[in-house]
């Protein structure tokens, strides 16, 4: 079994879909501190493709920037994936730590976050007529980050292939549950706090006079 430094065992789970994830599993490779780092770097490229693609393919900029739905649509996906692919995976029997299901899973992504930088760059470049070409890079990068993700699931939880579509499919299922239950939490808090607010102001109102 080859060795490799945890930077090569980046680039072998990316361009080795099939066996890198094995190879990663049985010499217990991975680090989670290049995880965390992908992560984020999938945050900011969120950020950059939104906030500075070309104004010849994008230009519904916003005003005023607001940080929140960017950390939603990149950590807090990332996060809901890794919390509900272990809980649904957990009563299918499956291998995977939480950490080993954060590693694999933030591996695969690597690809489609080098597709938000690279198409980002392109569309400085590019003019509308070319931009089938960022289209592709896009598309590839997502494609590839599914494959990616796919062999994660179905190497660190050691499943075939059919009950590896189960899982992802379960998995997608429980992470829009997480989501709904969170926006409640969240709009419940929200109407407290109007709520305990409103109940101060009147006190401070009933003082004064």
């Amino acid at each position: 079994m080859m060795d490799l430094s945890e930077k090569q065992w980046v680039s072998h789970a990316v361009f080795h879909p099939f066996e890198g994830f094995e190879d990663m599993r049985w010499k217990k490779s991975g680090s989670l501190k290049i995880a965390f780092l992908i992560v984020f770097l999938f945050f900011a490229g969120t950020v950059i493709r939104d906030r500075l693609y070309g104004f010849q393919f994008w230009d519904a900029y916003d005003r005023i920037f607001n940080i929140i739905p960017y950390i939603v649509k990149s950590v807090i996906i990332f996060a809901a994936w890794v919390i509900g692919n272990w809980a649904v995976c957990t009563l299918l029997d499956g291998e995977g730590t939480l950490r080993r299901i954060c590693i694999f899973s933030a591996y695969a992504l690597i690809p489609y976050v080098a597709s938000l930088y690279i198409t980002t760059l392109m569309s400085h470049f590019l003019i509308n007529d070319e931009g089938v070409f960022i289209s592709c890079v896009h598309y590839a990068g997502l494609l590839w980050s599914g494959l990616l993700l796919f062999n994660a699931v179905k190497t660190v939880h050691q499943y075939t292939v059919i009950k590896t579509v189960s899982a992802v499919a379960l998995t997608i299922v429980s992470m829009f549950i997480m989501m709904f239950l969170l926006v409640l939490v969240l709009s419940l808090f929200q109407k407290a706090g109007l709520f305990i607010y409103s109940i101060y102001t009147e006190i401070q109102y009933r003082i004064k006079v």
